[in-house]
């Protein structure tokens, strides 16, 4: 249930659901006394939520921000969260998204010596059967690359952020990696939450974020301040998804 009603909080606090609303408020309500107030907001949330740079000066606020790899420490486990990919049922493959920085930059923390193995933790994060089981579909695709099938652990159960930190425990005491350094890889606007999840699970973890939006220097273009961008909604999307989960995990206490 609480996985249903996240996901339909989500929908409602998605950006762009406000920017539709005010629209079809104003359209709607043409004698309304109001309707100059619903303009305005729909104009205002139009041009707020899709502006980069806007969107870019928020996310700073939120990412972890990133580690050179040369700088990392060497670890036993790499703890790579799912959300990576979704599945091509015509194709019979996985199909990669921006998430999927995850497994690249997990993949240069191990052919540069910095961790021995991998734990690949999610199922898939759909209210429904999408085809997409990806612990297990890339540990076949892992193999295929050459990774030994002894470095890839997988948990294929979970589908939050929450069950990733519960089913990473059990899958850490059953194999008896207790006493073993982990580093945990995601993306730099989950990983606030990510490892507070972790830690309340009593698995210490070292952050290694991935596919950032921003970084120490501000290096905007001129397009990002003036140019609409549709896919920054988007991105404001994955940020508020993160502030209600956070805000939410801890009000249930998983964090």
């Amino acid at each position: 249930m609480f996985f249903f009603l996240s996901k339909v909080l989500h929908i409602l606090v998605m950006p762009l659901t406000w920017i539709v609303f005010f629209w079809l408020l104003y359209a709607w309500k043409r004698k309304h006394k109001l309707r100059k107030l619903f303009l305005f907001l729909a104009i205002f949330f139009s041009v707020f939520f899709t502006n980069t740079v806007i969107f870019k000066e928020f996310a700073r606020l939120w990412e972890v921000q990133g580690t050179n790899v040369g700088q990392v420490q060497n670890h036993d486990v790499a703890i790579i969260l799912g959300g990576m990919f979704e599945y091509n049922h015509d194709l019979e493959t996985l199909s990669i998204r921006r998430g999927g920085d995850r497994i690249w930059q997990a993949l240069r923390l191990y052919h540069r010596g910095k961790v021995r193995k991998f734990l690949i933790s999610g199922a898939h994060g759909f209210l429904s059967d999408r085809g997409l089981n990806e612990a297990k579909q890339l540990r076949s695709e892992l193999l295929v690359w050459g990774i030994p099938k002894e470095a890839i652990l997988i948990d294929s159960l979970s589908k939050n952020t929450y069950q990733n930190a519960v089913e990473s425990r059990r899958l850490i005491n059953a194999l008896n990696l207790q006493e073993s350094r982990f580093i945990l890889v995601t993306s730099a606007l989950h990983m606030k939450r990510s490892k507070a999840c972790f830690i309340k699970q009593g698995i210490p973890v070292t952050p290694y974020s991935t596919d950032l939006f921003t970084g120490p220097k501000r290096a905007y273009h001129w397009d990002e301040y003036l140019i609409p961008s549709i896919s920054t909604t988007d991105d404001w999307s994955t940020l508020t998804h993160e502030w209600i989960g956070y805000l939410t995990y801890k009000v249930v206490g998983y964090l």
